[in-house]
């Protein structure tokens, strides 16, 4: 008896500790939208500046996602992962005390470098300490905790703003990361993944390609889509995707295995993520301003009325964890994003200058129940794809296609905003948002469908039953 409780006990400090590490880095994504007018007010540094606050942080931490991942394998995921809590938490107190825009803007690079090591390993070493049958409902309110933190982080930041100072966007993770130092040195056990050596020419490739094409992305909507930098950056960043392809295709310890793509469920799960996060990410970027700069409410009043879209998360994806447990992960992440499309293209309809809040209430009602159901079996359906020890190349794969997908869909979105409307008044804010949050809806769609090339849940316990076999062609076989 008391060795099951010491068991629940660690699978409890596992999700606590994860859960917690998952939140400070998937927060800082937009974090500091909300408070640019202040940091330009205290620090200076024109309209390109401010952006590359909320750009160099997104930049690093995609980038480098595959390659924290692959370290955590390699040298021990609790131990990167130590080290990225450490420099992401020690970067956020640099950005924290930062006196001019320059420096804020390397320490958000550093911190996305600390994210980037952290991030991908949460989900590691949440699966390495819960046991299997419990694993839908801790995947579940990890997924809740990080959903509530891509969400609010807007509105969290200008809630800090308004209130205290920008500074606190920053000093905030500081008491966290210093306290789940000690709490992951002794209470999360050590794992390691395949023990191949660090794959460098993959590394190169990936992180220069993901680098090339993020910085055009992030880019493309202020400098423009012809500037030479941005498409420079898309189009290297391209050809060395390509050679990375080629070259894992070929090398013999790659470090993300071409094979896993064989699998229609990793295959599908990461293409609906990526779409996933392209339409949430670009659609929550113009509705916090759309909420603020239109409707003329405070962030503290925005950040209060998001609440059944942020907040429904907390009450729903525990319970999506334990469905996903007992009919399969894919009905549920399928449903979820068709309702997250129908809550996005129902407040494309109702937006005005003028709309009520009972009028946009339904819209997200949806877009959180439908955020929640995809959150909590998505970790799910990633992690079982793949065999234990490739889990944390999954993790970080996925991850970047999340980072990806959300750098795009804010690019996206921006590009449509600003060709249909603009920041002139609220009716021209108003004419951009509709078409660009149909877009969102329609991309969000397009994921639903994606999840649905998911395998149903017994065709997967056959694959997996076959991809334990000892021979190499049985994996490959079992995938299709």
């Amino acid at each position: 008896m008391s060795q099951q409780t010491e068991r629940h006990g660690g699978t409890v400090w596992a999700l606590v500790i994860t859960s917690v590490a998952g939140f400070m880095a998937a927060l800082d994504n937009l974090v500091v939208t909300t408070a640019l007018p202040s940091i330009r007010k205290d620090l200076g540094g024109a309209l390109g500046d401010l952006e590359w606050t909320v750009s160099a942080y997104t930049l690093t931490f995609a980038v480098l996602l595959m390659f924290g991942a692959a370290l955590g394998d390699r040298f021990g995921r609790r131990r990167l992962f130590l080290v990225g809590i450490t420099v992401f938490t020690g970067a956020s107190a640099a950005a924290a005390m930062a006196t001019g825009i320059d420096s804020l803007i390397a320490a958000r690079a550093v911190q996305g470098v600390g994210a980037a090591i952290m991030m991908p390993l949460t989900l590691t070493l949440l699966t390495a300490a819960v046991p299997a049958a419990k694993r839908g409902m801790a995947y579940g309110i990890w997924g809740a905790v990080n959903g509530l933190a891509v969400a609010s982080g807007p509105l969290i930041g200008g809630s800090l703003t308004e209130h205290v100072s920008w500074h606190w966007i920053f000093w905030l993770n500081v008491p966290l990361g210093i306290a789940l130092l000690p709490l992951a040195r002794l209470r999360l056990a050590e794992s390691h993944g395949t023990g191949a050596p660090l794959d460098v020419p993959g590394t190169l490739l990936a992180s220069g390609g993901l680098f090339g094409i993020v910085y055009g992305l992030v880019r493309g909507p202020a400098d423009g889509w012809t500037s030479p930098l941005v498409l420079t950056g898309l189009f290297t960043g391209g050809a060395l995707l390509v050679g990375f392809v080629l070259y894992s295709l070929r090398a013999k310890n790659p470090m993300l295995p071409m094979r896993l793509f064989r699998s229609r469920a990793f295959s599908g799960i990461n293409a609906a993520s990526l779409l996933m996060f392209l339409g949430m990410f670009g659609s929550i970027f113009l509705l916090s301003q759309f909420m603020q700069g239109v409707l003329g409410y405070s962030p503290t009043e925005a950040g209060l009325r998001m609440l059944p879209w942020t907040g429904m998360p907390m009450l729903v994806a525990p319970v999506a964890g334990i469905l996903s447990d007992r009919i399969g992960g894919r009905p549920v992440v399928a449903a979820g994003l068709f309702l997250q499309a129908a809550g996005l293209g129902w407040i494309a309809t109702v937006a005005t200058t003028g709309v009520s809040y009972g009028a946009q209430l339904p819209g997200l009602i949806l877009s959180g129940i439908g955020m929640a159901l995809y959150f909590a079996p998505a970790a799910n359906l990633v992690m079982s794809s793949v065999h234990p020890k490739e889990q944390g190349i999954a993790s970080g794969a996925n991850n970047a296609l999340r980072e990806v997908g959300g750098a795009l869909g804010i690019a996206i979105m921006s590009s449509i905003f600003a060709a249909q409307g603009g920041y002139e008044s609220g009716q021209a804010f108003v004419d951009g948002l509709r078409p660009a949050l149909v877009t969102g809806s329609a991309v969000v769609a397009l994921a639903g469908l994606a999840a649905l090339l998911i395998p149903t849940r017994r065709r997967a316990a056959q694959l997996a039953k076959a991809s334990e076999q000892p021979s190499e062609p049985a994996l490959e076989t079992a995938s299709h």
